[in-house]
C-alpha cells in the first residue's frame, strides 16, 4: 500500500511539472465517500449511492428570468439540471434534496416556479414515453440572428414551414 501511495504521489507531481498555470489536486475518499465531477459516490456494505454534489462555493446563479434573452437560454440551465436528476441512479431522498435545490436556484433567478413544475412534468413525462419519437431527421439549415426583443419571434415564424432553423444569440451588453 505505502508502494502505491508513493506511485499516486509520483503521477500527481509529474502532472503539476507540466505546465505552471495547471495544478492539479488529486482526490482521496474519505469516509467511504469520493465527489467526481458533480456527483458524489459512497460505499456501503455491498452496494453504492450516488447523489449530487455542489461546491459549498457555488452560487446557483443562472440567466435572470426578466432578461432579455430568448426564453430557449433562460430554461436551458433548468432542463439540464432536471436531465441529470431524472437520468442519475440517485436515491428518491436525493431526488427530493436536488428538486428543492432547483426550485431554490429558480427563485433566486426570478423564475415563476409554476414554469419549472412545467419543465419537470414535461421531462418526467418524455422520460417514462418507451418509444423512439417518429418525427424523421431531415437536415435543415441553420441561420443565426441576434435576440432584440420577444417580438422577433413574429419573424422566425415567417421562416417555421421552410428548410432553415433560427437559433438566436443574446447582444446585451452593458452600454446597451
Amino acid at each position: 500500500m505505502i508502494k502505491t501511495k508513493k506511485n499516486e504521489q509520483t503521477v500527481l507531481e509529474e502532472m503539476n511539472k507540466i505546465d505552471q498555470n495547471l495544478q492539479f489536486k488529486m482526490s482521496t475518499e474519505e469516509n467511504n465517500t469520493i465527489n467526481y465531477l458533480d456527483i458524489t459516490i459512497h460505499r456501503n456494505n455491498n452496494n453504492i449511492d450516488i447523489s449530487v454534489y455542489r461546491k459549498c462555493t457555488g452560487t446557483d446563479t443562472t440567466i435572470q428570468f426578466s432578461s432579455n434573452h430568448p426564453y430557449e437560454h433562460k430554461i436551458a440551465t433548468f432542463k439540464y439540471y432536471i436531465h441529470r436528476m431524472l437520468t442519475l441512479p440517485i436515491t428518491k431522498e436525493s431526488k427530493q434534496e436536488e428538486w428543492k435545490a432547483i426550485i431554490t436556484m429558480a427563485k433566486n433567478n426570478g423564475y415563476p416556479i409554476g414554469i419549472i413544475n412545467d419543465l419537470g412534468a414535461k421531462l418526467i413525462s418524455r422520460k417514462h414515453q418507451q418509444h423512439p419519437p417518429t418525427i424523421p431527421y431531415n437536415k435543415r439549415k441553420w441561420v443565426t440572428s441576434n435576440y432584440y426583443s420577444p417580438m422577433i419571434r413574429r419573424i422566425m415564424n415567417l421562416f417555421k414551414h421552410t428548410d432553415l432553423n433560427i437559433a438566436f444569440r443574446a447582444k446585451n451588453t452593458l452600454q446597451q
